[in-house]
């Protein structure tokens, strides 16, 4: 935020005021700006999206059988694209703003986005300035393209707006590549229909399952997409142990960024970090430090909130402390009972998250945080309150939704309390229910490698470790693919999961909460009024 804090500044002093609070202006370029720089390709061709799962076995060595990705996808060099990459939106904590980022190779003394609600160019009648940076990594050896940041502002709810950046002597195309659509108001009765991914990374089937949300794109009018963390797997492990060297390999976020940029140019992208970019062995010494420069997030960009109309998202950090007393916990809990008084306005509350609380997949097991180990490497800080505490507030605050990453499979529970109460019904719900997506493209967790006492090697199902809880509803191990929620109203949301190559759902269920387990604080205030109506 203090990012937006320096580019509000520098567009007060821009237009001569002093105001802090800049609403967005007419721009005396507009109808001009057409005849400076030149008109780009798109970049994003150079993306095998078209190769089909068996040119990515052949080609890349994806193993279908035991759910291996094989190799990464051919880099995409983006020092040598001098015009706007990586277009990148996000919401901010104001429905009315919706912030963007993109990335050029050299930086010009003009780097503006220019909007309006017509795609005639002559009708973009709003103009955001950006500030830009680079960084540097690993050594020195890598420096990034100038990333630039601009603050859209005063966007009408609901409303569809056009957007062209003219940047580094460049202009993007006008049309419906670059459009958006703005939140809706809160409390609005607008449907809002998001996809949700976690654990993608380049490979041939992180390409197949961008290229899925992208085909279901063509044909839906989506507001968002949430992120579950492990982003890009630019960290020291490329697939199936294949290691780079001490660095994390900052090439791949720029492919990454490419490679998502169809989607992530017309809807907002949430991210919440996962252990490949917070902690700081998985990262391999990223630390947090790149996610930071690469993303846009509001309050301190790793826990957070952001409203889509009647839905209110809650993002939560699963590599820091939880446990009460800490700070992300009190956070939490008043954020929480915030919404739970306010849900006249945002009937829904989801929460998502990197590393899942409940999981019955051998791998990883249940997140239940860590000790401080001064034995390792990277010394790790201790991480408390998981799943206790947390879960606590989930059930406290009656969060209806918990989305997760992390465990590469497909699982969904059931409305759960705690392990032992229960309810295998998504009827008048009123408990969460946990879904965790981390199917987005890296190796599956399918099969676990096992050696008996005759010292002979097989392959035994990660179910099989771990009988199947009472909690799960329904869980898949085998396939690559991406999740969907379709809030239709104030009680329903449609719930669906995708596989790759398929153009139907695999998983299509309808879950129902329960409106009457919430006394808002509007209600509280409508309770003495009506108290006097009735003497």
């Amino acid at each position: 935020m203090l990012r937006f804090i320096l580019l509000l500044s520098a567009i007060a002093l821009c237009l001569g005021s002093s105001r802090m609070n800049i609403e967005g202006f007419r721009n005396p370029l507009a109808g001009l700006a057409n005849l400076q720089g030149d008109i780009i390709k798109d970049h994003t061709e150079d993306i095998p999206y078209s190769r089909s799962l068996e040119e990515w076995v052949n080609k890349k060595g994806v193993n279908v059988t035991m759910g291996w990705v094989g190799n990464e996808t051919e880099l995409i060099v983006t020092s040598n694209i001098p015009h706007p990459n990586q277009v990148r939106l996000s919401f901010t904590t104001n429905p009315s703003e919706m912030a963007m980022t993109w990335t050029t190779s050299a930086h010009h003394e003009k780097n503006v986005v220019r909007y309006g609600t017509s795609p005639n160019g002559d009708m973009l009648n709003f103009v955001a300035y950006s500030i830009s940076h680079q960084y540097t990594f690993s050594n020195y050896t890598y420096t990034s393209g100038f990333i630039h940041e601009a603050l859209l502002v005063n966007l009408d709810p609901g409303k569809k707006y056009y957007y062209q950046i003219e940047s580094n002597g460049y202009n993007t195309t006008i049309g419906e590549k670059y459009s958006f659509i703005a939140s809706p108001s809160p409390g609005s009765s607008t449907p809002v229909k998001i996809l949700h991914i976690g654990d993608v990374g380049i490979f041939g089937t992180s390409v197949m399952v961008t290229k899925g949300m992208m085909d279901r794109m063509e044909s839906n009018d989506f507001h968002s997409v949430i992120h579950c963390g492990d982003i890009s797997y630019a960290n020291k492990y490329r697939a199936s142990g294949i290691k780079r060297l001490a660095w994390a390999k900052q090439e791949i976020w720029d492919t990454w960024g490419v490679m998502v940029e169809p989607i992530t140019r017309k809807v907002p992208y949430m991210v919440t970090p996962g252990n490949h970019e917070l902690d700081m062995f998985d990262s391999t010494m990223e630390n947090n430090t790149i996610y930071s420069k690469r993303f846009i997030m509001p309050g301190n960009e790793r826990y957070y909130s952001f409203a889509i109309g009647m839905v209110h998202f809650v993002s939560v950090s699963t590599d820091e402390s939880i446990d009460e007393g800490s700070t992300q916990h009190v956070w939490l809990d008043r954020k929480l009972a915030y919404l739970n008084q306010n849900r006249d306005k945002w009937p829904w509350v989801v929460t998502f998250q990197h590393r899942p609380i409940y999981n019955s997949n051998w791998k990883h097991k249940v997140w239940k945080g860590r000790q401080f180990n001064v034995s390792s490497r990277y010394p790790n800080p201790e991480i408390r309150g998981w799943p206790d505490a947390y879960n606590d507030l989930l059930v406290k605050h009656s969060v209806d939704l918990v989305l997760n990453g992390h465990v590469h499979h497909y699982e969904r529970t059931w409305p759960v309390k705690d392990n032992k109460t229960i309810t295998d019904s998504y009827t008048d719900k009123k408990y969460p229910v946990h879904i965790t997506c981390g199917h987005g493209g890296k190796d599956l967790y399918k099969v676990h490698k096992e050696t008996d006492d005759n010292n002979i090697t097989s392959y035994v199902n990660n179910y099989e470790h771990m009988d199947k809880p009472a909690y799960v509803a329904e869980r898949n191990n085998s396939v690559w693919g991406h999740c969907e929620l379709e809030f239709l109203d104030r009680t329903t949301v449609q719930h669906r999961m995708y596989v790759i190559g398929e153009g139907t759902p695999r998983v299509n269920i309808t879950i129902k909460r329960s409106s009457s387990t919430v006394i808002t604080l509007s209600k509280l205030l409508l309770l003495p009024a009506l108290l006097l109506t009735l003497h």
